[in-house]
């Protein structure tokens, strides 16, 4: 991950304008469950934004996500959907999100985020990073419902190519990845 953002900044990811296009099948793009059955809690639904790292979330009433801003190129995505974005330097940047999934247990208050990109490809200058990346997001929302710490844990699977260097690993560990504290705040209601 290190690498995989010390490059990101190298490249000067600035992305700006750009489009999204659907994906061919768009059905069961995010899944939401709630353990034990019932009803996503609406308290939960809003804008989620983790001002350290860029993620932000806007979780709706029924639990799912209807927009993500991830934190390699800080874009926003759409489940279901490539979105693809002009560069700095006039190369392209393009998003292509997987499966996600939210999950909420009732019991412990802890929500779970899983965000897959299935592809991910960022030129600029002569580099490029490609490949593909699943976050994890859990931990406890605050009793306030307006505080919400994670353990986020990434798994990438990144190779980076540059003018200098034909081709290098900017994965993770593919078991264990790597793991950070995350505090998400609610920016706004659902």
């Amino acid at each position: 991950m290190k690498y995989t953002c010390a490059l990101a900044l190298s490249l000067g990811v600035i992305l700006i304008g750009g489009c999204n296009r659907p994906l061919a099948d768009q059905a069961d793009t995010v899944s939401v469950a709630v353990e034990g059955g019932g009803e996503f809690p609406r308290f939960l639904a809003g804008r989620w934004q983790a001002q350290q790292h860029g993620w932000e979330f806007q979780i709706e009433p029924d639990g799912r996500i209807s927009s993500a801003i991830i934190s390699l190129g800080r874009v926003r995505v759409v489940p279901g959907q490539t979105t693809t974005r002009p560069t700095r330097s006039g190369n392209q940047a393009v998003f292509t999100p997987g499966r996600w999934l939210v999950h909420y247990a009732p019991s412990t208050g802890e929500l779970t985020v899983r965000i897959t990109m299935d592809h991910v490809r960022i030129e600029m200058a002569g580099n490029i990073v490609e490949g593909s990346s699943t976050d994890t997001f859990v931990g406890p929302v605050a009793p306030t419902g307006r505080t919400w710490q994670t353990q986020w844990t990434t798994f990438t699977r990144y190779t980076g190519r540059s003018p200098e260097k034909a081709a290098f690993d900017l994965s993770t560990d593919p078991t264990y990845g790597e793991t950070k504290l995350l505090t998400f705040e609610k920016a706004n209601d659902g």
